[in-house]
């Protein structure tokens, strides 16, 4: 008797177990649904962006492109994805502060040797500089005419300095120029479908007038 009963108190606390256990799994299961549902919608998103990202066509706008050229020199080619030109973009930068660099020293060099073979000051002498070794000032005609030559070093350098300052800027202009046109035309159309055709053709120089025979000519854009 003590042994039935003990069976049946094991089979109802299985019983009421397993219910209670599949009462749990139904309250879980609408927030493991919507949780699943959430997971779902992100990732339908996200596929989504990534395939509209590749069916849209890269197209730099121009308006940034030409006020991030100007900001950054060589950018606007970057936007374009117009990388070979960098090089070309660069180099040029570099020889123009080399040009001005080059011409604002030789110009120092030669207004600051005038000043001192014009003044009066023994000690200020840095025109010695300027002479090879082995000649003297009397090599170049005398004081007079060195003074001469210095003057007009001093004004050479100094116009071809101001030169070199206006290439560079006009230089710059181009590369903002280049990466602008680059940007508008960036999907014209180039292939080899374009095409210049002449064929003869039937025309009426005036009404009532017979037909006659002239070119024709055609330009096939695709």
């Amino acid at each position: 008797m003590f042994v039935t009963r003990r069976i049946s108190f094991l089979l109802f606390f299985l019983i009421s177990f397993v219910v209670q256990a599949q009462v749990v799994d139904k309250k879980q299961l609408p927030n493991d649904t919507l949780k699943n549902k959430r997971v779902e919608k992100v990732l339908t998103k996200a596929i989504q962006a990534i395939d509209t990202t590749k069916l849209k066509p890269f197209r730099p706008d121009p308006g940034k492109v030409v006020w991030m050229a100007a900001i950054i020199p060589g950018f606007g080619q970057i936007m374009n994805h117009k990388y070979w030109k960098l090089p070309i973009v660069y180099g040029g930068f570099l020889g123009c502060a080399y040009a001005v660099s080059w011409n604002s020293t030789m110009y120092q060099t030669y207004l600051n040797a005038y000043r001192d073979i014009v003044d009066t000051d023994p000690a200020t002498n840095s025109y010695l500089l300027l002479i090879p070794k082995g000649r003297t000032v009397d090599s170049y005609g005398g004081t007079e005419s060195f003074k001469s030559i210095l003057n007009t070093k001093q004004e050479n350098y100094r116009r071809y300095r101001d030169l070199s300052v206006i290439l560079s800027v006009g230089y710059y202009a181009i590369t903002i120029i280049d990466a602008f046109v680059d940007a508008q035309l960036y999907d014209f159309d180039i292939s080899p479908d374009l095409s210049l055709r002449v064929q003869p053709t039937l025309f009426k120089p005036e009404v009532g007038s017979p037909n006659a025979l002239g070119l024709q000519c055609s330009i096939n854009l695709k």
